[in-house]
């Protein structure tokens, strides 16, 4: 018979995809402020593979990125963290008095073995979780590297991802093997 066990701890990640420097500056002041110091930060990509966020963000060429903090933090709270993020967003284009969303912020968080990231969007493949936030089964980690599967999202199918979140994970990793030891 199975017996449950408490989740291992997992290392807090978050996707942005902004207008422009002030929007990153501003919502990464905000995260920090929130959850803690940024350990790891992606290079710096044009989001041109979709025009999935052009009516709600504006025709202008945006970027994206990726950030990982140092403190890592229980799976569970992943809902509340989307929540969170999601008044974040509203906060930052009131205070930035944009007319269109100028950051979009999509937490997640890394395992040994996969990247999951919180979406507010149902689709076949996600799961549940509360409040109507669901998890969304990113990118895996594989002995040889990063597997991405049919549904991986276009742009975290590059290979400068791909080398990040496999950067984070060995800072995961080496921080599991801390708490061991």
């Amino acid at each position: 018979m199975a017996v449950p066990h408490s989740f291992p701890p997992v290392k807090l990640v978050a996707g942005l995809i902004f207008s422009g420097e002030e929007a990153r500056g501003r919502a990464e002041k905000e995260l920090r402020a929130l959850f803690g110091a940024i350990e790891a930060r992606s290079p710096v990509l044009n989001f041109d593979l979709t025009d999935y966020y052009a009516r709600e963000m504006g025709p202008q060429p945006l970027k994206r990125a990726f950030i990982s903090f140092e403190t890592l933090i229980s799976p569970e709270e992943l809902p509340g963290i989307k929540l969170r993020t999601i008044a974040l967003e509203e906060k930052i284009r009131l205070a930035l008095g944009a007319d269109a969303r100028p950051v979009n912020i999509d937490p997640g968080y890394l395992t040994k073995a996969a990247l999951i990231m919180a979406t507010a969007k149902d689709f076949s493949h996600r799961v549940p979780l509360r409040d109507g936030i669901y998890a969304h089964l990113e990118l895996l980690f594989t002995k040889t590297g990063v597997r991405t599967l049919d549904w991986t999202y276009p742009d975290l199918k590059r290979v400068e991802y791909h080398d990040f979140f496999r950067s984070v994970r060995a800072l995961y990793l080496e921080q599991l093997k801390e708490k061991r030891d």
